[in-house]
């Protein structure tokens, strides 16, 4: 009997001891236009979660999703919920940043928006040389598989204005230690910027957070990060990005390039990550 007890005590140590794994991703899913003839948002949607589905995202950012969008999300799949709010008036116009996470795996501690601007980041308004207002959501999230905590931010960076994404970077990291405050992170984006750019080497040579296509053990990189219906492949260019901090470690990355009878899901693909920690 008290070997069969120390048996089981081992195998559930050992279980504890396990690294946990997160399959984590950024995903702009292009916003509903009546203008993307032959790629309109109600014939993708399906396509597009069921690739989430398929490639089992746990927690994931997206962008330039509409409300009606984030909703069609959250009832093609019931597992998940979001935070988030729109962006022109803290609420539910404009695009969205949102988190969303599986509901069995992740609890939404705690949540906000904050706007990229010198302005004010606590009300809608744009900052810099933006063309349009641009925010960043964020949320602190308790693992239900180990009881631990980490923090999760998602962005969307300005297409135009170039002071606008570099300053925006600096504010990400100002908030990220803020909001933190020692707790692991993970930030997520479409930041409109490669691996050149200055606002994309302000946040990976910044001591705060690396990317995650640095630190995988495996990575799937096929083509670019933006794709633009297909008309705009690249062999190699990353706007989308994952940052992480330490203790999470990397397992892989990939930008995934999943299709539907020749179509995309949309204007980008997204790019995943599982993580570990």
């Amino acid at each position: 009997m008290k070997k069969i007890t120390l048996l089981s005590f081992l195998l559930i140590l050992g279980l504890c001891l396990q690294a946990q794994k997160i399959t984590v991703a950024s995903f702009n899913i292009r916003l509903k236009t009546a203008s993307d003839t032959g790629n309109l948002w109600d014939d993708r949607k399906k396509a597009l979660t069921d690739l989430v589905k398929f490639h089992e995202f746990e927690i994931f950012g997206i962008q330039e999703g509409f409300h009606v969008q984030v909703q069609d999300m959250k009832k093609l799949m019931p597992e998940f919920d979001y935070v988030g709010v729109g962006r022109d008036d803290g609420a539910k116009l404009g695009e969205y940043s949102a988190i969303f996470f599986n509901k069995k795996r992740f609890k939404a501690i705690k949540n906000g928006t904050f706007w990229l601007s010198q302005v004010s980041t606590e009300q809608p308004n744009k900052g810099w040389d933006a063309v349009l207002p641009r925010i960043c959501t964020w949320g602190v999230f308790e693992d239900l598989q180990n009881g631990k905590q980490f923090i999760f931010m998602n962005t969307h960076f300005d297409h135009v204005g170039v002071e606008a994404r570099r300053e925006s970077a600096k504010l990400i990291l100002r908030k990220a230690k803020e909001f933190a405050k020692g707790l692991p992170l993970i930030l997520t984006g479409d930041f409109n910027v490669d691996e050149q750019d200055e606002a994309y080497r302000t946040l990976s040579t910044s001591a705060v957070v690396q990317d995650a296509h640095d630190m995988a053990k495996i990575v799937y990189e096929p083509n670019s990060s933006y794709n633009g219906w297909g008309k705009s492949l690249e062999p190699k260019s990353r706007i989308d990005h994952i940052f992480i901090t330490n203790p999470f470690t990397v397992e892989k990355y990939g930008i995934l390039t999943d299709t539907y009878m020749g179509k995309f899901p949309s204007d980008h693909f997204p790019v995943m990550s599982v993580l570990s920690w």
